[in-house]
Parts: structure tokens; sequence; C-alpha cells
């Protein structure tokens, strides 16, 4: 091995910071001899000093002064673990200043300064590494960027939230309602004790900007991406998409919709039981994608927990570490192109999105009602492909279930805004897009 030493500093010791901090302690003699240099955690920080003992850190290792790694000319990669806006992002852009690599798993700050952490890295000529911040321990971005950049991508559908993915997998399997289930995930460790953003779809959102930007090269605004969660979806709803073939997912979508339009949004859709998606149960994560020479791809994997994301965290240390060696950090652009100034990736308005869809409509069960419905949507050039109706007359409000052929969102909202104003429907109507 050689005598060259590459030192690391650590910024944040909670979950999976302390998960890093214990695989580069613990296996740094199997680290140090695959990279062929001394691969050293040199300091640790957080303000709970109770957390450097947990990772196994000697004192003289720990601080709670970020200035201790960042003003440090022997640290050569800082590795970011606090999450958030700020300072994370303050810390980021202040080790780049200072010529150092970094390594983050923050989604969050990509996906609202992405641009603004890439170009500042790209004029210190360092690299920035963020394979934790999508999928977890599946090596998404690293395939994106590099493995398949010689693939013009059609199109990315992924299940990029591993607390959804549970709730709508136990709810598919067991028939039990959101808040029972969601009780379950926190139960398990699965959901947070406030889970706002992973039910309602931003988790994903942040995700979903962060590959968009790995495949056009250009950054969509956070708010631009329309985004959609699960707490409305219903056992009803995935016993009647059962019914038709498909399952329920909460998915991120970017689309090449042709003539340089881009689609990216998040929200539950229905996958067909035969997609490779489908099979994707319980905490996992996975990413299905299309490229023009390679095909079909699946990147399937545990998207999140202490263990994965360390492993993706430490890959991209001795990614960042071979460019310290050779000399040649900032050799990979963050987002693998050279092309500067991607500026503002503009997305197409979810309003001439084309899909097909699932209805349903909650009615009084009377002659006509049907039909009534069925005039409405062909008035807006919506299509019918199948009808399920439950329930008998005499026993008040059923469900009328449809699933259209392919259709125009616009066209979709003003049809349904006529329909749910209309004297026999009894409360608003469920609608689900088709992968």
């Amino acid at each position: 091995m050689s005598s060259q030493k590459v030192n690391v500093g650590l910024l944040g010791l909670g979950t999976v910071g302390g998960g890093v901090a214990q695989l580069l302690l613990q296996e740094k003699q199997r680290l140090s001899d695959y990279l062929g240099a001394e691969l050293v955690l040199a300091k640790a920080v957080d303000l709970r000093p109770e957390l450097a003992a947990e990772a196994g850190l000697a004192p003289d290792l720990f601080s709670s002064d970020a200035s201790e790694i960042l003003a440090d000319p022997e640290i050569d990669i800082v590795v970011e673990m606090i999450g958030g806006l700020d300072p994370a992002r303050g810390f980021i852009l202040e080790a780049i200043s200072q010529g150092k690599q970094v390594a983050t798993a923050n989604k969050a700050l990509l996906a609202s300064h992405g641009a603004e952490v890439f170009e500042a890295a790209r004029r210190q000529k360092v690299g920035v590494a963020f394979e934790a911040s999508v999928g977890g321990g599946i090596p998404l971005v690293r395939s994106l960027r590099d493995s398949l950049a010689a693939n013009q991508i059609n199109s990315c559908l992924g299940i990029l939230n591993g607390t959804c993915n549970f709730i709508l997998s136990r709810m598919t399997a067991q028939g039990e309602p959101f808040a029972q289930v969601l009780a379950q995930a926190q139960a398990k460790g699965y959901a947070e004790a406030d889970p706002y953003m992973d039910v309602e779809g931003y988790d994903t959102a942040h995700k979903l900007a962060i590959v968009a930007a790995l495949v056009t090269g250009s950054q969509p605004k956070l708010e631009d991406i329309p985004t959609e969660g699960i707490s409305q979806i219903t056992p009803l709803d995935i016993q009647l998409a059962g019914e038709f073939g498909f399952r329920v997912k909460l998915l991120a979508i970017l689309n090449n919709a042709g003539n340089g339009a881009v689609e990216a949004r998040v929200h539950p859709a229905l996958v067909a039981e035969d997609h490779l998606l489908a099979s994707v149960q319980g905490p996992f994560n996975a990413l299905h994608i299309d490229g023009d020479w390679v095909g079909q791809v699946l990147l399937h994997g545990r998207g999140a927990g202490r263990e994965p994301t360390a492993s993706a965290m430490v890959g991209d240390v001795l990614d960042l570490a071979r460019d310290v060696i050779t000399g040649c950090p900032g050799r990979v652009p963050p987002l693998g192109t050279a092309r500067q100034g991607g500026g503002v990736l503009e997305l197409a308005p979810l309003a001439n999105a084309m899909c097909r869809y699932y209805f349903r409509f909650t009615a009084q069960d009377r002659p006509g009602v049907l039909a009534r419905i069925s005039r409405v949507l062909g008035d807006n050039d919506i299509s019918i492909q199948a009808v399920i109706q439950k329930g008998r007359r005499d026993i008040g409000p059923v469900p009328i279930v449809m699933l259209t052929h392919r259709a125009q969102e616009a066209a979709v909202k003003r049809a349904l805004n006529e329909i749910d104003s209309l004297e026999m429907i009894a409360e608003p109507t469920m609608l689900i897009r088709v992968a």
C-alpha cells in the first residue's frame, strides 16, 4: 500500500453519520487496501458529545466546532451528514471554497440549492458526490451519471420513498386503512413521528429533482414539480385497482415528452401487475429507467436506513479519495455533463400531460347516473376503457369505477369539476393516474 494518506472530516454523527464513522473506523484496513492509500477519519463534529462514544470515536477525534474540519488544510474530504438547509449549505460551500472534496446525502439541499453547490465546485475544481441522496444504498446516481451516459433517457419511473411503499404494500396485502398502517410503519421505524414530508410526496419530489438534473443536466425548481401524496388512498381503491390488474404505488415520474419538453411529477399511480415496479414491496426503493440504447433497466434495493446509506456514503468517499490520490479533483462534474450553465429546467405543465386514468365516483344508485357521467366524459374527449359498478339501489351511494383510455389532464380536470357538481354525486371523485 502507498504511504499516501487521505484525511476525512465528518460533519454530523446522527443515525447515518454514526454509521459512516463506524464503517470508516472498523473497516479502515480493508478500505485502505482497496484504495491503495491510508484512508483516515481525522475528525468528526457534532453538538452531541455522547454520539462520539456510540460511534467508537476516540476523544481526540471528536469536536463540536465545524471549523476544526473546514479550516484544517490537512482534511481532504468533508462528509456532510447534518441534513436540512442551514447550516449545512454554508458548511458545504465553505468546504468547497477551501478546496476540499465534498460528499453529502442531503437531498433537500441539493434539490433546492444544487445548482449553486455544483457551480461552486466547478469554479474550485473539486468534486461533489451525492450517491446516498437518492435511493440509499442503490447505485442510482452513478448509474445515471456514468454507466448510462451514452443513452438518451426516455423515462424514469421511481419508487423513491420506503415509508410510502411500505404503507401501500401493507394496505394491499392486508386491506388495512392508511392511518392504521401508518401507525405500524412508525412503530417499525419506517416512518417519522411527523410523516408529512414522506406521505405527502415531498421527500420523493426532492429526489426526483436530483434525478431530473442527472438526466438533463439542468435542475428544475421544486415548486414546479406537481406533487401529490398517498394519504387519500383507501383500501377500496387498492382493491378495485387490483380488479383491473394494477397495483397502487407512489411514483416519481420523469418523461421525455418530445420537442424538448420534459415532464416531472410525483403522485400515486396504477402500475400494471406485470411491470417490474409492481413487485417492489415493503420499504424497498427502485428506479425503472428506459434508455434508447440500453432499453429497460431496474435498479432495486434498500432505499434508506443506517447501513445502506452509510455504504453509499463511504463509496463516495473512496471515489473522491481516488481523485485526491491522482491529483485530479473534480475530474467528473457532479452531474456528469461538462456543459456549463445548464440553467433551470423548464417543465411541461401538468395540464398538458397525456395518460390513462382511474376514476372512482361515489354516486346515488339510480337509473341514468352512469349515462350522465359518461356523457360528461365524452364531451371532454375522454374515452372509457372499462367500468366496475358496485352496490344495490336501496343502500345509498355506491362506487362507480372507470378506467379510461389516454386523455389530457386539463380535459380530465374540466370533466371532473362538472361531474362533482352534479347532485347525484355524493363526494369528490377519486382520481389516480395510470403509469
